[in-house]
């Protein structure tokens, strides 16, 4: 996502969600039960190609790296993988990846502002269409994540039922590259010898399910 785009998100966020006082509910259902551990939360979204998303089902990819920026200046730490893309899309073909700008819930009309400020901005499609605008409680989100802050980006490697199959968070670094990298060539290898998955970290420490 161009920076422009990203910093209409953000600077329209900050100018508007607290200037209006009425909000909506949430777009975001949580799994309360005990299996929501190291899985990404059940959310419904748009992209901005206006294409409704019920997550994380609807995620393309078998396998799906996610993006996720609460900050404006967050941008930067993003690009930082979004310049990398390509490496691991040679390692596994098949692989999906997408940007969540994640905003805590406005009314419709500051949703509706920001929609349009970040359409205007970016003008490939496929930038467009792999942009999904999470408009949520971000309490219950980052508590089913494991996110303890939000200065810094979270990357997530996750399936379409949910399971985190790695995680790190920041600026790409070539470390975080080869943890990455090596969880995706695991996937990649024939379904019997990868049975009982687990989720890995930026370390590439594995821990167990």
């Amino acid at each position: 996502m161009h920076r422009v785009a990203m910093d209409k998100v953000f600077q329209c966020a900050v100018v508007f969600v607290y200037a209006c006082t009425a909000t909506v509910g949430s777009d975001m259902a949580l799994n309360q039960k005990g299996d929501n551990e190291n899985r990404f939360p059940r959310l419904q979204a748009s992209n901005l190609e206006k294409r409704s998303f019920n997550l994380p089902e609807d995620f393309e990819g078998t396998h799906n790296l996610l993006l996720v920026a609460f900050q404006r200046e967050q941008q930067e730490q993003v690009d930082t993988w979004l310049r990398e893309m390509k490496r691991f899309e040679n390692v596994d073909p098949g692989l999906h990846y997408y940007e969540l700008p994640t905003i805590q819930s406005p009314n419709r009309l500051v949703r509706w502002f920001i929609d349009t400020g970040m359409r205007r901005g970016i003008p490939d499609q496929k930038a467009r269409a792999r942009t999904i605008t999470l408009y949520i409680d971000k309490q219950p989100f980052l508590e089913a994540l494991g996110i303890p802050e939000e200065k810094r980006i979270y990357c997530f490697l996750v399936d379409r039922t949910g399971r985190i199959l790695w995680r790190d968070e920041g600026i790409f670094d070539e470390s975080k590259a080869a943890g990455l990298k090596e969880s995706l060539q695991e996937l990649m290898k024939p379904i019997s010898g990868n049975l009982g998955g687990s989720e890995r970290s930026g370390s590439g420490a594995t821990r167990e399910r």
